[in-house]
């Protein structure tokens, strides 16, 4: 966590240490039990498709960002429509 600069955060990091990763539903489900929220009170922006599919799989509404493409117009307007 510190090599990534994580230890200082002014919020609560929330991590399942990749088990299980992302691209299973089951740590979404986990991570909803965790802070008491529903699928349709969160929105998602992840680079990595498998795990948006996942997250998707149970009703969280998410957009995949492109860490090639770099779409910021694309992100900046998925979070207008859904924050």
């Amino acid at each position: 966590m510190a090599e990534f600069g994580l230890t200082d955060l002014p919020y609560e990091l929330f991590t399942l240490k990749h088990n299980p990763d992302k691209p299973d539903p089951s740590y979404f489900k986990t991570m909803l039990a965790h802070f008491d929220l529903k699928p349709e009170e969160v929105i998602y922006f992840e680079h990595n498709p498998d795990a948006v599919k996942s997250a998707e799989s149970i009703g969280i509404v998410s957009h995949h960002y492109d860490a090639e493409k770099k779409n910021l117009v694309a992100l900046e307007d998925f979070l207008k429509m859904n924050f």
